[in-house]
């Protein structure tokens, strides 16, 4: 499969510098987002070290697929996903020891969602409350957990998901790179096929704008990138309280793949 991509990064109405930070390669297929947090500008300096480090180790395991990974890989998951959690692992030790260096940095961290497109297979990874969708025909569906206080107590059955978005801890997070010395990554791989959209975002957009308004957009735009440039437009329209990050990548059939011979009847 091939990823034809679209991204948009906002300050939003409210905010002075945006925090989050995002990066795409198509060489290898990957998109990554982070949402930096901090005093002054260490949540930038966070996120931005999050996204550098992730797309680094995945370039570099891609022209070496024998690159030590970082952490113990997990046999049920295949080695591109473990991959995934390999990079944030070292985003992770990254950031922890960026934070410890000065002052001004300490105690910055950051959020991460990773996808990697891989043949047939879509690979993610992530920590913290930003979050990754897939629509397909249609239906969009969160694949990501929010590692987050209401989240965690909606899980339980102890709130509602209404009462958790409109709680005063709804920015409370349990779980983001750089807080301990180890992290705990969420991976995940699934079967994509052509006309699936993956959506990366910020939480900028999600407190913003519903699910049903999301896939709208999403089922409704030309392209990736009008797509992206759509979220966040409504994103600011309904308030802009937060910085807003949107990657849309849309699944194409790779050209002389499997489908195309057949449908074309080439050997």
């Amino acid at each position: 499969m091939q990823l034809e991509v679209g991204a948009r990064s906002d300050i939003g109405m409210v905010r002075h510098n945006n925090e989050d930070c995002f990066a795409v390669d198509l060489s290898i297929q990957l998109m990554v987002l982070c949402d930096g947090m901090g005093g002054q500008a260490a949540g930038e300096v966070a996120s931005k070290l999050g996204v550098d480090v992730v797309k680094e180790h995945c370039h570099l395991a891609a022209k070496n697929p024998k690159l030590p990974m970082i952490g113990e890989p997990r046999e049920e998951f295949l080695a591109q996903t473990n991959r995934l959690a390999s990079a944030i692992r070292l985003a992770n030790q990254a950031i922890r020891e960026a934070s410890q260096s000065q002052a001004a940095t300490s105690g910055m961290g950051s959020t991460v969602v990773a996808a990697q497109v891989t043949g047939n297979v879509l690979s993610i990874a992530h920590v913290g409350d930003s979050r990754i969708y897939l629509l397909r025909e249609g239906k969009l569906q969160q694949l990501t957990q929010d590692h987050s206080l209401v989240m965690e107590q909606v899980r339980k059955g102890m709130m509602t998901r209404e009462e958790a978005e409109r709680s005063e801890m709804a920015n409370v997070i349990v779980r983001a790179l750089g807080a301990e010395p180890d992290v705990q990554v969420d991976m995940d791989e699934m079967w994509v096929t052509e006309g699936d959209q993956i959506l990366l975002c910020s939480d900028g957009l999600t407190k913003m704008v519903p699910e049903d308004g999301i896939a709208q957009v999403l089922a409704e735009a030309p392209t990736a990138q009008r797509a992206s440039e759509r979220l966040v437009e409504i994103a600011n329209d309904n308030g802009g309280e937060d910085n807003i990050t949107v990657i849309v990548g849309r699944l194409k059939a790779s050209k002389g793949g499997w489908m195309a011979r057949l449908l074309g009847g080439g050997n």
